[in-house]
């Protein structure tokens, strides 16, 4: 394959991995999209809502440590577990719609979809990678940027519906299907390490190798704030915006939201592409450090013009998410060839771990103070990052980074 036959399918594969990212990480948040209906509609509790969105997380936590444990991402071939795990998916949250939204089977439900994502998510940026030439972290970005785009759909999808929680629900997983089949027209780039063997004790070199132990700390910090960010920045809006007095503060608090998230997208692809340029550890030094920010000023905005809280929080939708990719990134240049689809499946289970605390952690601190300081102890995560980062870009293995752009 010459030069331009190379860059006609890798453009071509990225595309269409990035568009079938973008409609199977839709089923994330579908329920989590519809907690002010439900809590209008249904009685629903603060807690029972908060399982919406930590029962796909505890489900993918299971998800990918059965598969790094058998190390599946690294043995079958990706697009065909990618489909597989789509279809169960799709499967799953489409069950949904056969049971009353209080029901505790639709708990069980979302715990099987957030099971199935661990065969799309970490094996996306599996397929992604193995395109690389030198730009990796825009590669993996643009692939985390579909995922967050994907996980802003199902607000779109709310409003479109009418504010109709079976709406939002069914619009996701017909979007998973879709994923599904476009998911099979993308093959893997030349850079795809071999089948390796099962080998269940590669996944404790996530925290026996000292900078790749690193890069999951500062991915932890990063996790720390972004779910429950994603998850409750929503509800925050819409208390935010009553209490300012706007009009239906649902309906603007949930296309705020979709456009918060979605912000993410573009800071995602940028990010990958800065850091690229000017170093891993540099940007994402420099995003958490923005967030973090971010997490204690809108407390201080809270309930004033509803632009400038716009305005902050599609700063903050922007900058949470533009660092993640390069986490992932650092996996991939740091792990051995053969096991990276392990390594990122194992990173982002320890990552999904973390998010169940703090996603229950912010309803009960907003009914405690209320929603205006709610979101201030998720900035605690970014000063962990900054910390762990900062140590890797003075470890050695650095050099391993973006080209040596560390």
């Amino acid at each position: 394959m010459n030069d331009a036959e190379f860059k006609s399918e890798k453009r071509r594969n990225v595309m269409l991995l990035s568009f079938a990212q973008v409609f199977a990480l839709s089923v994330w948040f579908s329920a989590s999209a519809v907690v002010p209906d439900l809590k209008a509609n249904y009685g629903l509790s603060g807690w029972h809502a908060s399982l919406f969105t930590s029962a796909v997380s505890i489900g993918f936590v299971f998800g990918t440590l059965i598969s790094a444990t058998l190390t599946l991402a690294d043995r079958f071939p990706p697009s065909k577990l990618f489909a597989v795990c789509a279809v169960l998916g799709a499967a799953a949250n489409g069950a949904i719609l056969f049971f009353e939204p209080t029901s505790q089977a639709v708990i069980a439900l979302r715990f099987i979809t957030g099971a199935t994502l661990a065969g799309v998510y970490p094996v996306g940026m599996k397929i992604a990678s193995s395109w690389a030439r030198g730009d990796t972290g825009f590669l993996v970005g643009v692939l985390v940027g579909a995922l967050t785009v994907g996980s802003a759909l199902p607000h779109l999808f709310n409003v479109l519906g009418g504010i109709d929680w079976r709406f939002t629900i069914g619009a996701a997983t017909v979007a998973e299907l879709i994923a599904a089949g476009a998911i099979l027209m993308v093959r893997a780039g030349p850079n795809l390490g071999p089948s390796a063997p099962f080998d269940p004790t590669q996944m404790l070199q996530a925290w026996r190798n000292k900078s790749l132990r690193l890069a999951n700390f500062g991915y932890l910090g990063h996790m720390w704030e972004l779910y429950a960010m994603w998850a409750w920045i929503g509800a925050f809006l819409a208390a935010s915006f009553t209490v300012s007095g706007v009009d239906t503060p649902l309906v603007w608090a949930g296309l705020a939201t979709f456009a918060v998230i979605a912000a993410g997208g573009a800071g995602s692809v940028f990010g990958g592409v800065f850091a690229d340029r000017m170093g891993r550890t540099t940007l994402t030094i420099l995003a958490l450090g923005i967030s973090g920010v971010c997490c204690v000023l809108v407390g201080f905005i809270y309930g004033g013009a509803p632009w400038l809280m716009i305005i902050v929080c599609l700063i903050w939708g922007a900058a949470v998410i533009a660092d993640s990719a390069q986490f992932s990134t650092c996996v991939i240049e740091l792990a051995d060839n053969r096991y990276v689809g392990t390594m990122l499946t194992f990173q982002t289970s320890t990552g999904f771990l973390l998010t169940l605390l703090t996603i229950h952690l912010i309803p009960e601190i907003a009914a405690w103070i209320g929603w205006q300081w709610a979101m201030a102890p998720l900035a605690l995560g970014p000063v962990f990052g900054v910390w762990a980062m900062a140590r890797l870009r003075a470890h050695p293995d650095s050099v391993k980074l973006a080209n040596g752009n560390r």
